[in-house]
């Protein structure tokens, strides 16, 4: 993409009304812009980025097994009267009339919706395991939404349900959840922590939420420090076997790690006082176990082995698209901007030409532009009259990983300058190298 074709409005001043730095920053990067509160308009650069978060999410379920589907946004109230949660469920629920008098509502979340599905097409214990899921956008109407993305009304949302004919399958269900829940966040560039949670309006007794450590989480959240050095990497894993999801499960659940509502100060106490600690998390994700409660409520019910009709056993899995943008941000940021991590950035690198007009810098950044495009890269090339400064101050705004600046001076003696956002080092080299370096960074995302 050229920048003078691109729709980038960009913002130098911080908007009153954002408090904390992930809505400041994607206010000012011309990401988002609000349309009424806790709704926001996805401006180019910020759709962009929400929709390699949501690829990534896709990825990672399908490689667990998982099959998409899409399920809609309004919902009939007889679903949620049959489960028994249309009254339960609070003001957060936006509940609407349509033309004919039936009691719909804006989905918060889709387990009633699901099991409908299930329950009118599956009869037999041998259609047995199936996690169901989409990535749609959900509503609900909090008292006073705030922090941008963080915590808005409308949101865009993972979901998933499993569907097994035992505990133990469904368990096994949960555990493959959190395998593939790891390796997505650490695609993305963040460490995503899961701690025993409350499953509130849900419910079930088994549930982890994953939260990202920041200062400005909403979550009082209590660890032992041995789980931060813990890392997934690029280990295989096969998702159907018990032994392996197991083993995964325990790894990064055996230490001590609870949100406020189930944290035990006994318990922690245990914990050697130097590992002990105490801090703030944003929660971007939370996998839970309720058993039969709304297969029993809603008849979803199969014939086993013996002939016998038995409830499924369920689980729901989420993890919330909108509100990664804002966390990775809160993640990774400095004083002059955002710094995406490789695997969710807009573009994958941006050229700047410090003499727009000059015939050998203009024809430098074309080749080097042209030449990462065919390496199936996405550029953002600031081909723009704006002063040097002016661009580099966008560009360390937007974020991308890293630049390309090209100039006279360098040019006269072959080089440009390669510079990484995240560390501010810079290095001259050769326009093909600079490209072939850009090349290999990326061979792995």
């Amino acid at each position: 993409m050229r920048l003078s074709r691109y729709f980038l409005p960009v913002l130098k001043e911080t908007p009153s009304e954002a408090q904390i730095v992930s809505h400041r920053l994607m206010l000012r990067a011309g990401m988002i812009k609000q349309a009424q509160a806790g709704i926001y308009s996805w401006l180019p650069l910020g759709f962009k980025v929400l929709k390699k978060i949501e690829n990534i999410v896709h990825e990672e379920q399908q490689r667990a097994g998982h099959i998409p589907l899409l399920m809609p946004t309004l919902q009939s109230a007889d679903l949620w009267r049959e489960s028994g949660r249309y009254e339960a469920y609070g003001e957060e629920m936006l509940r609407i009339t349509d033309r004919h008098g039936r009691d719909m509502l804006y989905g918060p979340t889709n387990e009633e919706l699901i099991t409908d599905i299930f329950r009118s097409f599956v009869r037999s214990y041998k259609d047995l395991p199936l996690t169901l899921y989409h990535i749609q956008w959900k509503f609900r109407d909090e008292i006073r939404p705030r922090f941008g993305v963080m915590r808005g009304r409308e949101f865009l949302m993972k979901d998933g349900y499993n569907f097994d004919l035992t505990k133990e399958d469904a368990l096994h269900a949960y555990n493959r959840h959190l395998v593939s829940y790891l390796r997505t966040y650490e695609r993305m560039g963040l460490q995503a922590i899961p701690m025993r949670a409350d499953g509130g309006p849900i419910g079930g007794d088994y549930t982890h939420e994953f939260l990202v450590l920041a200062e400005t989480g909403e979550s009082e959240v209590f660890y032992d420090s041995e789980i931060t050095d813990l890392k997934f990497g690029t280990r295989d894993i096969d998702f159907d076997s018990v032994e392996e999801c197991q083993s995964v499960l325990e790894e990064f659940t055996s230490r001590y790690a609870r949100t406020d509502e189930t944290h035990d100060e006994a318990l922690f106490n245990q914990i050697p006082e130097e590992r002990r600690r105490s801090a703030r998390g944003i929660e971007v994700g939370q996998i839970f176990y309720f058993g039969t409660k709304y297969s029993d409520a809603m008849n979803a019910v199969v014939q086993d082995q013996s002939g016998a009709q038995v409830p499924v056993h369920m689980g729901s899995h989420g993890i919330g698209v909108s509100r990664l943008l804002g966390a990775i941000i809160e993640a990774s940021h400095d004083d002059k901007g955002i710094i995406w991590p490789e695997g969710v950035t807009p573009f994958h690198c941006g050229i700047v030409n410090l003499k727009q007009g000059d015939a050998e810098a203009d024809a430098a950044c074309e080749a080097i532009y042209l030449d990462l495009v065919k390496s199936g890269l996405e550029p953002l090339y600031d081909d723009t009259n704006e002063r040097a400064g002016g661009k580099f101050a966008t560009m360390d705004l937007i974020g991308l990983p890293w630049r390309i600046t090209v100039g006279p001076r360098g040019l006269k003696n072959g080089v440009v300058e390669l510079t990484s956002r995240r560390t501010g080092e810079s290095e001259e080299m050769p326009p093909e190298q600079a490209v072939e370096r850009i090349r290999q960074i990326y061979a792995n995302h």
